[in-house]
């Protein structure tokens, strides 16, 4: 088949929705699908949906796509998904469990007591995964621990697009990608870990199969009426949303960091194999077999300047009905020095940072003065959020280069977030586009495992033709040189804060008012 005679759809089944694409072979999009769901709190500190509901949003964004290009062949779908999640099914493959999402934080007291007990780093060595309330393994703690009854008769455990594959083509299975984020996965010799299995009291043969994700299934006979396409039609497993987030904005050289920006923040680079960070705070995870990404994330992005719109200044923080901060509060900030006059914010305002289990440091303004207004105030929160990534950057060139950044992500479309990360970074950096978007990894990854691209970075530049075209983001030397000079104060810093904050949890615990702010724990998003 020549170029642009077919389609290949990328799904991406993500947090709150599901988002499928048709990529024409002639690098257009043809139609973009996208069906929303609910995530469910039924208790404090739970984040879980529907797997079935998962599943038939998923089908109606497919269904929707096939029906916009209709001519064009339909070449294969690949999919995505949403990593760290974990559900448990009977041995009928009906789910026994809602789909525990990333957010789910009610295993924080199984990660703390592996952290407490030093296993942590053992495990984090050999997974990729760092011991956090988010990853599968703890998940399956909090089971065993709270509900050893459903876990004798469960049948599977499974990830997301572990059971929406199987609902697409009938076969239980995951691949190399959502196995390696799961905590139970030994990365260096690619099996499922029989020492990490022993500690959760799972057996190997209650896990699927894990495949390359590259691996092709078939669309099932119900599925394919369901979507309107031919059973047998090519079904590529494909990978978590953090590595297809990467390849969609073609950052896979190994010297290329990818950092995207919207409410929470990542920034994330590719390597050969397997890297351990003896910090245990970075995660990795596969996207093939040979190409491993490994990044670190904040909780606390774009959300802490909206966060200081809507309390701060109102009157300015209209936004266009995306949830982004309004031009003029922005603007506001522009007009105040580089290093917001003395004035820091240390982000924190959602729980972060805290892999052993705790609380973290709580979030604050340090240099408070009475001259500051509150366009310092606001300045000083995209500085904070800016300087959180900056420490990630630190972390992750103690274990592999990195030369240069690609930007993605809706708040690069203001020029104050553009020129604060540029300069906190300190090298060069491009302005790759608006998102990272995993439905173009997904079906660039897909067209690279049917064999119409050689290898995953031609498959991206036939797809996205445009996405190799970058905007250099020119760095004032003069402003990298006073937030390098910061950047060394905030360890000290955040040490300081951390303190106060075991200070004020101490209060609050005594006799009298409580009055801790709640929030949201363990808001780290996934590498």
């Amino acid at each position: 088949m020549g170029p642009g005679r077919g389609v290949i759809l990328g799904v991406d089944v993500g947090t709150t929705a599901v988002r499928a694409a048709a990529f024409a072979l002639d690098g257009t999009v043809r139609h973009v699908a996208t069906r929303t769901y609910p995530l469910l709190q039924p208790v404090p500190g739970w984040q879980v949906q529907d797997p079935d509901v998962l599943v038939a949003a998923t089908l109606e964004a497919i269904a929707a796509c096939v029906a916009d290009t209709a001519g064009p062949e339909v070449v294969a779908l690949a999919l995505s998904s949403a990593m760290y999640g974990l559900i448990g099914l009977d041995a009928a493959m009906t789910p026994r469990t809602p789909l525990l999402t990333w957010l789910d934080s009610r295993s924080s007291e199984a990660a703390r007591d592996l952290w407490m007990s030093g296993q942590s780093r053992e495990l984090h060595r050999l997974t990729g995964t760092p011991v956090h309330p988010m990853s599968p393994l703890c998940k399956l703690m909090w089971f065993a621990r709270h509900e050893p009854h459903l876990c004798t008769t469960t049948r599977w455990w499974v990830g997301l697009k572990d059971y929406v594959l199987h609902r697409l083509t009938g076969r239980l299975v995951t691949e190399l990608s959502s196995a390696s984020g799961t905590g139970l996965f030994d990365v260096h010799r690619r099996v499922w870990s029989p020492a990490v299995l022993n500690l959760v009291g799972v057996a190997e043969g209650q896990l699927p199969p894990v495949l390359p994700t590259t691996a092709l299934l078939r669309l099932s006979a119900a599925a394919g009426r369901a979507v309107g396409l031919p059973s047998g039609t090519p079904v590529v497993v494909g990978a978590g949303d953090s590595p297809l987030g990467n390849l969609g904005a073609a950052a896979i050289d190994s010297t290329v960091g990818s950092l995207t920006l919207g409410a929470t923040g990542a920034l994330r680079t590719v390597v050969a194999a397997p890297l351990a960070d003896p910090a245990e705070s970075l995660f990795c995870a596969a996207l093939t077999e040979d190409a491993w990404i490994v990044g670190g994330s904040v909780g606390n992005g774009g959300n802490v300047v909206r966060w200081a719109g809507h309390t701060l200044a109102p009157d300015l923080a209209t936004a266009s009905g995306d949830g982004r901060p309004g031009p003029a509060l922005l603007r506001l900030a522009e007009r105040i020095p580089p290093g917001s006059d003395g004035l820091v914010m240390l982000p924190y305002l959602l729980a972060d940072r805290a892999p052993a289990g705790q609380s973290g440091p709580p979030g604050a303004y340090l240099g408070l003065r009475s001259e500051h207004t509150r366009g310092h105030l606001v300045r000083a929160a995209v500085e904070g959020v800016c300087l959180q990534l900056g420490g990630v950057r630190d972390r992750l060139a103690e274990l592999t280069p990195i030369s240069s950044v690609r930007l993605t992500g809706g708040a690069f479309r203001a020029p104050l977030w553009r020129e604060v990360m540029a300069a906190v970074l300190d090298c060069p950096a491009q302005l790759a586009g608006e998102d990272d978007d995993p439905t173009l990894g997904a079906a660039a990854l897909g067209l690279f495992a049917i064999g119409l691209a050689p290898d995953l970075k031609d498959a991206v530049a036939l797809l996205d033709p445009d996405g190799a075209h970058t905007e250099p983001i020119t760095v004032d030397p003069s402003l990298a040189t006073a937030y390098r000079g910061l950047r060394a104060k905030l360890p000290a810093l955040v040490t300081v804060l951390g303190r106060v904050g075991e200070i004020l949890d101490e209060v609050a615990a005594g006799p009298g008012v409580d009055w801790r702010v709640t929030a949201a724990p363990w808001d780290t998003v996934g590498g």
